[in-house]
């Protein structure tokens, strides 16, 4: 292992020169120090949009105001003892809320707050790297050129 670390710092000297590899460590310093105060929110964000399903029940919601059967019924394999316990969680968080209608029958939907409604472009952008870089499940995994 350090002479792994001893061949990279040689070919970011190489590659950087003794100004440039001051100034990349410069920033680098710089861009930990400000992900440092960051990390509490984003770590919270990622945990809470990265659990299971969680992802794929916002892509749904993104699509509209839909009921319980509605989401369940786009997002296979998920039970809906499941599917109730990440509703409550994102209805908690405030990324999206419950809208009953007092009609005969009760009518419970779910739609996405302003909150959950700005994940869109986030959630975009991860639809885009993972149709590049990420392969379906049960396939081979193949070399990817940048």
């Amino acid at each position: 292992m350090q002479k792994l670390l001893i061949y990279s710092n040689i070919l970011t000297k190489h590659y950087y020169g003794s100004r440039g590899l001051s100034r990349l460590r410069k920033r680098s310093k710089k861009h930990e120090a400000a992900l440092a105060t960051f990390c509490p929110k984003f770590h919270r964000a990622i945990e809470l949009v990265g659990r299971r399903w969680t992802g794929a029940i916002i892509r749904t919601l993104l699509g509209g105001r839909r009921r319980f059967s509605e989401i369940a019924a786009e997002v296979p394999g998920l039970s809906d003892r499941l599917l109730a316990e990440r509703l409550r969680e994102l209805e908690l968080e405030g990324v999206l809320q419950r809208v009953v209608d007092t009609g005969t029958p009760v009518r419970v939907d779910y739609e996405l707050t302003a909150a959950g409604g700005e994940l869109d472009a986030t959630m975009r952008a991860l639809a885009t790297w993972a149709e590049r870089w990420v392969d379906p499940p049960g396939a081979k995994r193949t070399a990817r050129r940048a």
